[in-house]
């Protein structure tokens, strides 16, 4: 297997056998924490990622098909595409303002599903050669239906856009919330996220 990136919870290889690609996040031992405690969180976090990844897919998003063949590792299946990183600021208007309401859509599913990300970023979207958006990397996630949260959870992913394709904010705000909008309390989740982006910039 080649390792692909390393990260401070997990070690992502890319594993070819019999002409078919996969993906294996293997969840690292920690040696500062006690052996007992740290083979504990790593097997709940390896479920608890799997859960929400087979939530999101019963919900319709379109995540990796992913199984877990020891208390420590995911595999999932490798998805033959582009990061929304590397191709966003290279697209025409109208197919950046119909990703924009895509993404907009995924992420009122998973609020409405009662589902957080935790590290909703371009990085994390893959565009496959169909032009099929997936979410991945759950390893942030939870489950949680608080308002809180959720303004949160876009927060986080505005911040984002901010440090990576910041000549297009504006735009991509904008097409964002018009495909949240299809969550039913996505206006209680906008004025609280109004209210979070108010306190940060006083802190500053």
């Amino acid at each position: 297997m080649k390792i692909i990136q390393r990260g401070a919870e997990a070690v992502l290889y890319l594993r070819e056998e019999l002409n078919e690609k996969r993906i294996v996040k293997e969840r690292v031992s920690k040696g500062y924490r006690i052996p007992e405690i740290d083979e504990k969180i790593r097997k709940l976090r390896t479920r608890h990622e799997l859960k929400l990844l087979s939530k999101a897919r019963q919900a319709g998003i379109q995540t990796p098909k992913a199984w877990s063949p020891n208390n420590y590792n995911i595999v999932m299946d490798y998805i033959e595409g582009s990061r929304v990183k590397d191709v966003f600021n290279g697209m025409e208007g109208k197919e950046r303002k119909k990703l924009c309401v895509k993404i907009g859509e995924i992420i009122a599913k998973l609020h409405e599903n009662g589902m957080i990300h935790g590290d909703l970023t371009t990085s994390n979207m893959i565009i496959d050669k169909k032009g099929t958006l997936f979410l991945i990397d759950f390893g942030l996630g939870k489950f949680s239906s608080k308002i809180e949260d959720q303004a949160v959870d876009l927060f986080l992913l505005q911040e984002a856009i901010k440090s990576t394709h910041f000549d297009f904010l504006e735009e991509f705000w904008k097409n964002v919330l018009k495909g949240y909008v299809k969550y039913p309390r996505s206006g209680e989740v906008i004025r609280r996220f109004e209210q979070i982006e108010k306190r940060r910039r006083y802190k500053k």
